[in-house]
């Protein structure tokens, strides 16, 4: 027997340092996506209409900057060169302003699990438009996924006498969002900057307006002023984490991660800002969860086979 010469180990392939790094951006990226309810909650004393302004405002400044580090500014160039860019990125940013809107509202209302309902309906919501606009076609237990999400909210929407619009709303602008992202493909950093620069003038009239009404600046206090601050570095830094994660990983991995977002809102929901859901959400939430499982069962068996 020869001393000195190591065994070999059966066993799966050591993960590449790449595919670490991916995994690290992937988590830091996501894992800050779901802590987002706890980030707004700051501002929950702001007109959701003002947080929105400011969001867009700062968010910008974040950009620039990480532009300028980056040396992107001739991606942001080749795209305003463009009409037919510019209008599909008009597109995307009612979009992204309707759906960021509107989660600042959700969770300034303390209803983050409607929130949380609708980033778990997004990746069905993508499928639904994929097969309406893409004309994709599903596989019979794909077919089955969405018809069980379907079952879940027309559960919800009778029970209760109205459907989750919050959580719908989210769920389509988002779902739209990509779909437009998916036909002009572009960084989600580059295409950041030219959404928040489509919506700055808007933003900046609104808050000069809101001002000259007798409106606070900057929220009205120091803690007010650093959280909304604040929201551009937090809007623009999730993104260049996704961005670094996409360019090290497999779409399809990077697919997982997208369910600690939603999961990061329903814990929070739950168990730190005491929302109970009633028996009808937890079925509307089981169907979801169902469907997302079969789903999710379906890609991988037709991967193995």
């Amino acid at each position: 027997m020869e001393r000195g010469r190591p065994g070999r180990t059966l066993g799966p392939p050591a993960m590449s340092a790449e595919h670490r790094r991916g995994v690290f951006f992937a988590l830091a990226c996501y894992g800050t996506w779901g802590l987002f309810p706890a980030f707004w909650k700051l501002v929950a004393a702001v007109p959701p209409a003002d947080v929105l302004a400011h969001r867009v405002i700062w968010s910008l400044l974040a950009v620039a900057i990480m532009l300028s580090w980056t040396r992107r500014w001739g991606e942001v160039l080749v795209l305003l060169a463009s009409w037919r860019r510019l209008l599909v990125l008009a597109a995307s940013t009612l979009c992204i302003s309707v759906n960021w809107l509107v989660f600042i509202r959700v969770v300034g209302e303390g209803n983050v699990l409607e929130a949380s309902m609708g980033y778990f309906l997004n990746p069905l919501v993508n499928v639904a438009l994929g097969v309406i606009v893409l004309k994709e076609r599903l596989r019979p237990l794909q077919w089955v996924a969405v018809a069980l999400a379907l079952a879940g909210i027309v559960e919800l929407a009778v029970a209760t006498g109205t459907p989750p619009w919050a959580a719908l709303t989210l769920a389509g602008t988002f779902g739209l969002y990509g779909l437009l992202r998916k036909k002009l493909p572009v960084s989600p950093l580059t295409g950041l900057a030219v959404e928040t620069g489509l919506m700055f003038p808007v933003a900046v009239a609104y808050l000069a307006w809101r001002m000259a009404e007798g409106g606070p600046f900057l929220g009205g206090t120091p803690e007010l002023a650093a959280a909304l601050l604040a929201g551009g570095p937090v809007t623009a830094l999730p993104l260049l984490w996704f961005a670094a994660a996409a360019a090290r990983l497999r779409y399809t991995t990077l697919g997982f991660f997208q369910y600690m977002a939603p999961t990061g809102h329903f814990l929070l929901a739950v168990l730190v800002y005491g929302e109970s859901p009633s028996l009808h959400h937890l079925i509307t939430f089981g169907c979801i969860w169902a469907a997302i499982g079969l789903y999710l069962a379906d890609s991988w068996r037709q991967r193995a086979g």
